[in-house]
């Protein structure tokens, strides 16, 4: 007995001693962020990743959100060492290559023959001279959100997600009846003229802002029919979009994907108890359905790092279609597009059932909302506050179009 006894106590001290061994050989990958404690998708993720690469000890370094891009280029500037920062504005990326803080990832990705066709396209505003320097894991796309009770109701078909423009704006006059609203347009510039971006080719900064008046005609047409809310009345009431749709009165509005997690709490906590659905807001004629904006969030190795290896190993993964599931997960919508992560963000409870909701998943192209261009900074009062005065009929939309293009010439005369 006391030889057995022995011989346990001896392989228990075998395998402790290996198992110490073992986390003594984890790597530390660490990875600068914002909100790390409280974000879902950041928690999820590093659960992900650690059961993927149980080697691998996934540290984040919290900053401030509201501080980021000025903190997390301080910490660049003086010569920080973490590993990898995540990348909050396409601006970030731009200045950090700039100052030579992002180490290029095509030589990683060509390595790896990595594939980039679920981003489809929107790695391409992480690239510099044809190199790629950083690449998305969110993106917060625009869909159409529609109210199924009230199109029900009132014996219509559902919008589809191969809808123009021309046939939204005729679906909304329909549903325009008894109190209801055939659409609702937030005071936002993107809610009404960002549309113009989706064909790839226009920018909100290429100065030449014709192609914007489709997009305020027809507010202003739906406007005029009674099909929406008016932008006076909502700028002077302060209505917010989340309680616009909640109230039930409203069979469409175009918005930020993000709203769908919204939604959810509100049929959770009893704020709305209708059905409702999403499918990929209407395109022009010529663009492709599916095509929408949005915004980006990525990822950064640093120049720095002593680990490129490992930091490319958590980029790869994070971005890719497995990282992007565990986005999915928690009701974050990826940058990757796949009918996995389709899937994923289909099955968070409380998302809608039917297959259009979950075919609205899957865009076939995303522009950002605003390129990075020189002078950005003067240029965005110019739309914006033009955008203003057109919606407040202080300028007529032909009057407005001209204001932004002279406005535009003149700044860089």
């Amino acid at each position: 007995m006391k030889k057995l006894l022995s011989l346990i106590l001896a392989a228990m001290m075998i395998l402790s001693v290996a198992s110490f061994a073992m986390a003594e050989e984890r790597q530390v990958l660490t990875v600068v962020t914002w909100d790390a404690n409280t974000t879902p998708y950041l928690i999820a993720q590093e659960a992900a990743f650690e059961a993927a690469y149980p080697n691998i000890d996934l540290q984040y370094i919290d900053v401030a959100s509201q501080d980021y891009a000025i903190k997390a280029g301080s910490m660049l500037s003086g010569g920080d060492t973490a590993d990898v920062f995540m990348v909050k504005e396409v601006s970030d990326i731009v200045n950090w290559q700039a100052q030579g803080f992002a180490e290029p990832l095509t030589p990683y990705m060509t390595a790896d023959n990595y594939d980039v066709s679920g981003f489809v396209g929107m790695e391409a505003n992480y690239a510099f001279d044809g190199t790629q320097y950083a690449l998305p894991f969110r993106s917060d796309f625009w869909v159409l959100f529609y109210n199924k009770d009230l199109f029900d109701a009132a014996g219509v078909a559902y919008p589809t997600n191969d809808m123009t423009w021309d046939a939204y704006a005729e679906l909304a006059k329909t549903m325009t009846k008894d109190g209801v609203y055939g659409t609702h347009y937030h005071t936002w510039l993107s809610a009404v003229a960002n549309w113009a971006v989706c064909d790839g080719v226009n920018t909100l900064a290429d100065g030449q802002y014709d192609d914007l008046a489709y997009f305020y005609n027809l507010y202003k047409d739906l406007e005029e029919a009674g099909a929406c809310m008016a932008y006076n009345e909502l700028k002077a009431s302060g209505l917010h979009y989340s309680a616009a749709f909640a109230n039930g009165n409203v069979a469409m509005m175009p918005m930020g994907y993000w709203y769908v997690s919204t939604l959810i709490g509100y049929h959770n906590d009893g704020t709305c108890n209708f059905n409702w659905g999403i499918t990929a807001v209407p395109h022009a004629e010529g663009v492709a359905a599916g095509s929408s904006f949005g915004n980006l969030t990525g990822v950064m190795m640093n120049v720095k790092s002593a680990n490129k290896d490992l930091a490319w190993t958590y980029i790869s993964w994070l971005c890719g279609a497995e990282g992007s599931k565990a986005t999915a997960g928690t009701g974050s919508r990826p940058a990757w597009v796949s009918e996995d992560v389709a899937g994923a963000m289909a099955s968070v409870a409380g998302f809608p059932t039917d297959e259009a909701s979950k075919a609205a998943l899957l865009p076939t192209f995303v522009a950002v909302e605003w390129p990075v261009v020189d002078r950005l900074s003067d240029i965005k009062p110019i739309v914006e506050e033009t955008h203003t005065l057109i919606m407040t009929g202080e300028l007529d939309v032909e009057e407005g179009i001209e204001e932004m293009n002279d406005r535009y010439a003149e700044l860089f005369e």
